[in-house]
């Protein structure tokens, strides 16, 4: 099957198209995508990017989304988008979160990124998370992709920033499989609440006289 993926969750995102077939992976290309211009990038550098391989859109099988955590805006731009496709071109799509794809691209049993306010997205095993920097973590069989983390733990795994291209990779399993997501219910992972969320919390509290 022809799979296109799209990750925009980090400080730069990127567009892949590759083939997945049984025992096989092919990936054709990988375009990368400058943080802050996911919106304004994506969809042509989709085109351009089937169109160097003499493809369109209806020549796409199955779509793949990294959908965080990571950049909030970023995340409602790449699960919309692929949605988009997966809707528009009646596709099946698979979600794959962030963190995987850094802990398989490592061989690593748990990962970390960086959750900006002194926070830090976890994954051990399954199970992700969001803690506080300051908590204890060891570096034992921890993946990391961003410097500042890999000063913080010396001893974990530094490997080059997942892209969608590893991503369409982590998710060939499942794509053979027909593991596909529900595109109606589908959302972005973001571990973490977004400002909205917390403000409105805040002010509820604040309204009803509760702390």
């Amino acid at each position: 099957m022809i799979v296109l993926s799209i990750d925009t969750c980090g400080a730069s995102g990127s567009v892949a198209l590759g083939r997945v077939e049984p025992g096989s992976i092919s990936l054709f290309g990988e375009v990368d995508l400058p943080g802050k211009t996911y919106s304004a990038q994506l969809v042509p550098e989709v085109r351009g990017l089937l169109a160097a391989h003499g493809m369109g859109a209806d020549d796409l099988d199955a779509i793949v989304v990294v959908n965080g955590p990571g950049s909030f805006t970023g995340i409602r731009v790449g699960v919309s988008s692929a949605k988009g496709y997966a809707e528009g071109l009646n596709l099946p799509i698979v979600a794959v979160s962030r963190l995987a794809v850094l802990a398989w691209k490592a061989e690593a049993g748990r990962a970390a990124l960086d959750a900006g306010r002194n926070e830090l997205y976890v994954r051990d095993g399954s199970r992700e998370s969001l803690v506080a920097a300051a908590d204890p973590l060891t570096s034992a069989d921890l993946a990391v992709c961003e410097p500042s983390l890999h000063w913080r733990f010396p001893d974990a795994m530094l490997v080059e920033a997942p892209t969608a291209g590893d991503a369409l990779r982590f998710a060939a399993p499942r794509l053979l499989a027909r593991e596909f997501a529900d595109i109606a219910t589908l959302d972005g992972n973001y571990v973490r609440r977004s400002d909205a969320e917390l403000f409105s919390k805040a002010a509820e509290k604040a309204a009803t006289g509760k702390t």
